[in-house]
């Protein structure tokens, strides 16, 4: 089963691109909502994106052109969706291209954590116009950044201080962070943007909770995308389920994905993983009763985004499961959390709110409406449910689009792979 393009990746690439002095060229990129998102986000500031055909079945490459220089000022609308990535990242680009802008999103995307960058742009010098520090919001650009040192509250999410670091490279004397508060959040996706950085020649000096990015012109860049490896796991966990066998091709040897936790996290669940030249492969127990006895004690602060995954697989063991440190989740597309318990508890399981996570103490025991909240993680945990109760349906599986749209074709195939399988060793 072959994913497509890391969305973090994609995203991340497209910034950097949009920020060099020359032309970037990105092979297999993800498209979906998310990254149609960031695209349009970056060509209303000025930015020019051209697809590339190849004969990739998840679509074009991208050649991106970056922002053009000493440009009259102009008056540009965002639309963020629900992308954290775009109303995150985008910002602060937009803080160096002189005009006026708006940035708002979809109804949900009004209540998602935005106040660190919002006051981060403000300390920076840039006027915003917000009435309750959160989408929708006006700013007003002078083009430039001259501030070089900045303090941040990052443990609402590692994307407030991702949204700094890709930036800040184009600062004019680049920038000095700081960040106060609790521990940051899914902090392999810090790594992976300082990672990236390094990928264009931006080396930022790492301390305890001070980060010093130079100010630094770099060329335009030809990068692959990885495979995404937390799209990954809905098939991994379905695998797990079924006591099947699956094979991701071209999983990274060396990855900063959070994603690259599945090869820790499934054998809990009595499977066995493999990782070699050929990629990933992850073999379910073979006999079922050995997964369904499976229940876990796991901290997902550096993997909180395949906690709706685990879940999952935790909602169909007989013994209870507790996840921890993911509490971040209750900002994600919905509150993760609280939409977790309740559909588990739905479906005839018994779950529960920690103070940091959720813990489920009883599996589910019949079908019913999953409602998925516009939340494209809770779709695909109600698809992996579904492998084992019969009768679980799966409200509006279109959400899927924003990292995902081709997860129910995909599905499909993978299912029927697996009846024929089977039947042919029956």
């Amino acid at each position: 089963m072959r994913t497509p393009g890391s969305k973090s990746l994609t995203n991340r690439y497209l910034i950097l691109a949009a920020l060099a002095h020359s032309p970037s060229v990105i092979h297999a990129p993800l498209h979906s909502r998310d990254s149609a998102l960031m695209v349009e986000a970056l060509r209303a500031l000025g930015v020019r994106i051209e697809e590339i055909e190849t004969d990739s079945p998840f679509g074009p490459d991208l050649r991106v052109f970056p922002l053009p220089r000493e440009i009259e000022p102009f008056h540009a609308s965002i639309d963020c969706g629900l992308a954290g990535t775009v109303m995150r990242f985008v910002p602060p680009v937009a803080a160096l291209v002189p005009g006026t802008f708006s940035f708002d999103g979809d109804s949900h995307a009004r209540q998602r954590p935005l106040q660190p960058v919002i006051q981060a742009l403000r300390d920076l010098g840039v006027d915003i116009d917000s009435q309750q520090n959160s989408l929708p919001f006006e700013m007003k650009s002078r083009g430039s950044i001259e501030v070089s040192e900045i303090t941040i509250d990052a443990s609402g999410s590692s994307q407030f201080l991702s949204a700094l670091l890709l930036s800040a490279p184009a600062f004019e004397q680049g920038l000095t962070i700081h960040h106060r508060g609790s521990a940051i959040p899914s902090m392999p996706h810090v790594e992976m943007t300082l990672e990236v950085l390094r990928e264009v020649g931006v080396n930022v000096q790492v301390e305890e909770n001070r980060w010093v990015v130079p100010s630094t012109s770099y060329a335009g860049f030809e990068v692959t995308v990885e495979p995404d490896l937390s799209n990954s796991g809905p098939f991994l966990a379905a695998a797990t389920v079924l006591g099947a066998e699956i094979l991701i091709p071209d999983w990274p040897a060396h990855t900063t994905q959070g994603g690259d936790h599945w090869k820790t996290i499934l054998p809990l669940f009595g499977a066995k993983v493999e990782h070699d030249s050929t990629g990933l492969k992850v073999r379910g127990a073979t006999q079922a009763e050995k997964f369904h006895q499976s229940g876990v004690d796991l901290n997902l602060a550096e993997s909180g985004e395949l906690a709706p995954t685990v879940a999952a697989l935790c909602a169909l063991t007989r013994s209870p499961s507790v996840l921890s440190g993911i509490a971040h989740l209750r900002g994600h597309e919905t509150d993760r959390l609280a939409a977790l318990v309740e559909e588990v508890n739905r479906l005839g399981g018994h779950a529960q709110e920690t103070e940091d996570g959720v813990s489920i103490e009883q599996p589910v025991t019949h079908g019913e409406l999953f409602h998925t909240y516009d939340d494209h993680r809770m779709a695909t945990a109600a698809a992996i449910i579904g492998l084992a109760v019969p009768g679980v349906v799966v409200e509006n599986i279109g959400t899927v689009a924003k990292t995902l749209p081709d997860f129910p074709l995909m599905w499909e195939n993978m299912i029927n792979q697996w009846t024929e399988s089977a039947r042919d060793h029956a």
